[in-house]
């Protein structure tokens, strides 16, 4: 569903191919470049698709948008992809769009987004060509009525006049997974370092006196609240970083045996099989929560991409 801008990293590279390979046989139409499908050999799916079976995501935590500096990779500009410019925005801040958004699944799962983390079909993220990387953004299915925040690692889609490319599971939070395409708004959230974002159903605590007051008014954008320091933004609710999660219970073990590998016994991992069929791959319990702070940075150095903070909640 979309080409990735890694694939200009593989421009030195041949292909040896005798003749013209068709590709119709798996993406439905002739006179497509073989050499782009498959990301010059890098993806041995020519033809994305969505992971098998249908996916619950109702459970996945929400993400939490707060200041992150630019990543070395992906924000490089101009940029070029299939002979075309692109050109990154100094600053996501005020940005909002309305357009179409598409969604890409198990070609790319596994494999390195613009930015160099893991793209994880089963996260919130999303691929854009010209916010810089990383970007905080809450896209409304403007169809249904439908929201999500996604954190925007990656580039593209470049294919047509789409705007964004999500993955599979916020595209499947939106209920627009089965369809392929949605109209879509896009709104950028920008904490700065010393803020933290409420969502809009959280209203800002306001001091009454005894007399009978109105009600404060909900806010009905993403803001971001002062608060006097960073600690102070972490929810001590969270318990464990979510590394992975996967439909076969082998594919979670290999990554738990990675990280047992990576950090020997200094990490602590365990599968969890949740009521959807998913494996996730869980490291803690932490209570504190620069335990989850130092551990999410570990993880991410480490090449592990960038985990997510969840709550596990006992039956």
């Amino acid at each position: 569903m979309k080409a990735k801008l890694a694939l200009l990293l593989l421009a030195g590279s041949s292909l040896l191919l005798s003749g013209c390979m068709s590709t119709k046989h798996v993406l439905g139409q002739d006179d497509i470049d073989y050499d782009k499908a498959s990301g010059g050999g890098r993806y041995t799916i020519l033809q994305d698709h969505a992971p098998t079976g249908d996916i619950k995501v109702d459970h996945l935590p929400d993400l939490v948008p707060k200041w992150e500096p630019k990543s070395r990779g992906g924000n490089k500009s101009p940029y070029e992809v299939w002979g075309k410019k692109y050109w990154v925005m100094d600053s996501a801040k005020g940005y909002t769009a309305e357009g179409t958004a598409s969604w890409y699944g198990k070609k790319f799962h596994g494999h390195k987004t613009s930015n160099g983390e893991i793209y994880d079909m089963y996260a919130f993220s999303a691929a854009h060509k010209s916010l810089p990387l990383p970007t905080y953004l809450k896209v409304t299915n403007l169809d249904n009525g439908r929201s999500v925040i996604v954190r925007a690692n990656d580039r593209g889609p470049f294919h047509g006049d789409r705007l964004i490319d999500l993955s599979y599971a916020a595209a499947a939070r939106l209920d627009y997974h089965k369809k392929g395409l949605a109209r879509v708004r896009i709104e950028a959230i920008t904490p700065s370092q010393n803020e933290v974002y409420q969502p809009a159903s959280v209203a800002a605590p306001v001091v009454v006196t005894p007399v009978v007051s109105a009600p404060a008014p909900v806010v009905t954008t993403p803001v971001a609240v002062p608060v006097p320091t960073q600690e102070v933004v972490e929810n001590t609710a969270f318990s464990h970083l979510q590394v992975g999660a996967f439909s076969a219970e082998a594919s979670a073990e290999r990554l738990k045996t990675r990280l047992f590998e990576a950090f020997d016994a200094d990490i602590k991992v365990m599968v969890n099989h949740q009521s959807d069929g998913l494996y996730k791959v869980l490291v803690g319990p932490y209570i504190e929560a620069a335990d989850l702070t130092l551990w999410q940075s570990k993880l991410e150095q480490a090449g592990f991409g960038r985990p997510v903070r969840v709550a596990l909640i006992a039956n």
